[in-house]
């Protein structure tokens, strides 16, 4: 059933033949199915192994407990601060990982209840189908952390219409299951009551045909119709603001807007804002502006570049402060470095952004005939 908790003590993955359909599941509810290096590992060999499988022709993704999943584990990486590239191996295996999500060769279909934020729902919106519910929340709040966009965020996001994306990569503002829809990061909406039934349903399909899965995603499906208070009923005022091209002259186009009569809705996003990591809106920014021009694959490189500088602190240390206060200590009073946005200098900035020596860069295959290639136990980084 789509929202059981699995009850397979210390499987973080729990992976099934259903006949020919093949189900994964995210199973650390406790954590909110935070993506952990094993997690990453179990997923990357289960999804490589139903791709050549000819007897599996549909792939099912979905989370135990109340999340879909949270992300990526924030602890895992607070605790790594100290021991170089300590989570080098989990950000490379996810990234590439991502890229064949995207261009996954059998039929997938997510079904996402609950929280699927950050690099959780880099499992979402790549699949051919993804179906979301009133309970789905999904947000890219990594900016306001010191962190950025990533798991091909640049990407996606960079895609959406208008100025959206930059809106949501730097506010972290939240979308529901409709608005996931409507945006188009999901593909259909089904209330959560019918969602084991349509899993069910899915499982006894016996089919790779797109157009049949459709179909039947279809006939549990509703319209969606966005409330007048959705963010995406704001589509204008958001273009307006977030075309600028710099943080700085963003918030005074929105402050601008917010004095405005009908524009109450921006005051506690502009306090967001305000309160986010410099370092980090900046990065996020420019890393979406130039997800615009770039391919899939250029974007996940450039992601793993930033992460990995980032996590370096070769510009600041924000990254770990920013979990510090959100969720170590619970303080949320981080003390960023630098602590304003005019303080965030375009050449330290562009540190984060350059390129490695060939061989350490993240290795996405263009050939079709050996796509599996450039994992991290080939890589450079495992043999150093």
């Amino acid at each position: 059933m789509a929202q059981e908790t699995v009850n397979l003590e210390g499987e973080v993955v729990v992976a099934e033949d259903v006949g020919n359909a093949r189900v994964v599941t995210l199973n650390r509810p406790k954590q909110l199915n935070v993506i952990s290096s094993t997690v990453v590992k179990l997923l990357a060999a289960n999804l490589e192994k139903w791709e050549k499988d000819e007897n599996a022709k549909l792939v099912i993704i979905k989370g135990a407990g109340r999340a879909f999943s949270a992300g990526g584990d924030l602890k895992m990486f607070y605790d790594g601060r100290n021991s170089k590239d300590s989570c080098l191996e989990v950000v490379y295996r996810m990234y590439w990982l991502c890229n064949h999500i995207h261009t996954y060769k059998k039929t997938t279909v997510a079904l996402v209840h609950g929280i699927s934020m950050g690099g959780g729902a880099s499992l979402m919106a790549p699949m051919k189908f993804s179906v979301v519910t009133e309970k789905t929340v999904f947000a890219t709040p990594e900016a306001s952390i010191g962190f950025h966009t990533d798991c091909g965020f640049s990407y996606m996001l960079s895609r959406l219409p208008g100025r959206l994306g930059e809106y949501l990569g730097l506010t972290g503002a939240r979308l529901n299951g409709k608005e996931l829809v409507a945006a188009g990061l999901a593909t259909h909406f089904v209330p959560l009551e019918k969602l084991p039934e349509l899993e069910k349903h899915l499982l006894s399909l016996n089919t790779d045909d797109e157009a049949v899965v459709r179909s039947a995603i279809k006939e549990f499906s509703t319209d969606v119709q966005i409330d007048e208070e959705s963010i995406l009923k704001k589509q204008e005022i958001i273009d307006e603001c977030f075309s600028k091209d710099s943080v700085s002259e963003i918030i005074s186009s929105f402050e601008a807007e917010a004095g405005k009569e009908g524009n109450g809705w921006i005051v506690p996003v502009l306090k967001g804002l305000k309160r986010s990591s410099p370092t980090g809106l900046t990065v996020t920014l420019r890393s979406i502006h130039e997800g615009r021009k770039q391919t899939l694959s250029e974007c996940l490189k450039k992601e793993f570049r930033i992460t990995i500088n980032t996590l370096r602190m070769r510009i600041s240390g924000d990254v770990y402060e920013g979990i510090r206060a959100l969720t170590i200590d619970k303080d949320n009073s981080p003390k960023w470095d630098p602590p304003t946005l005019e303080k965030v200098e375009e050449e330290q900035v562009n540190l984060v952004f350059e390129p490695f020596e060939e061989d350490l860069e993240l290795k996405v295959s263009e050939n079709e005939q050996c796509r599996w290639d450039g994992k991290y136990e080939d890589s450079a980084y495992c043999h150093q």
